[in-house]
């Protein structure tokens, strides 16, 4: 559903006047309001808060950012949606987009999309999993969506 909306020229984003969402642009989108990150953790186990704070801790670090925790779990956004922490039964999985193929054994899933970007899938077991190469995807992810 599109709504109005207020455009935030500081951070170049729209958000929906009826969910309160931040988007890169005024888009048709399943209008479901963020969770408060404790609501959202209040009933998960405590590996995938841990493995959260790891990934929003480094994301942070590197600038401004957009920390959305909706049903499905918890987006990660710039001017657009760059990385997305799901739980799982044995597992968070984290997906990323990049503007090229990564190569690494831990790399479960890929998905070229029409441009140049091609999403990631990596399985997270705990916030150890989360290690420089890691890191070093999730900068490179939130660069590349910078604008």
């Amino acid at each position: 559903m599109t709504h109005g909306g207020a455009y935030d020229p500081r951070r170049e984003t729209w958000s929906c006047p009826a969910c309160g969402r931040e988007f890169g642009k005024r888009q048709s989108h399943v209008c479901a309001p963020a969770l408060p990150v404790e609501a959202y953790f209040a009933e998960r186990p405590a590996v995938e808060r841990e493995i959260f704070e790891a990934v929003r801790g480094h994301l942070e670090s590197l600038g401004p950012l957009i920390v959305e925790p909706v049903g499905v779990g918890i987006l990660f956004k710039r001017k657009r949606t760059f990385a997305e922490l799901r739980p799982r039964a044995k597992w968070v999985a984290l997906s990323f987009g990049l503007n090229r193929r990564a190569e690494d054994a831990r790399i479960t899933r890929t998905t070229k999309t029409n441009t140049a970007r091609t999403y990631h899938g990596v399985r997270l077991t705990s916030a150890a999993s989360i290690d420089d190469v890691v890191r070093a995807w999730l900068t490179e992810s939130y660069l590349e969506f910078a604008g």
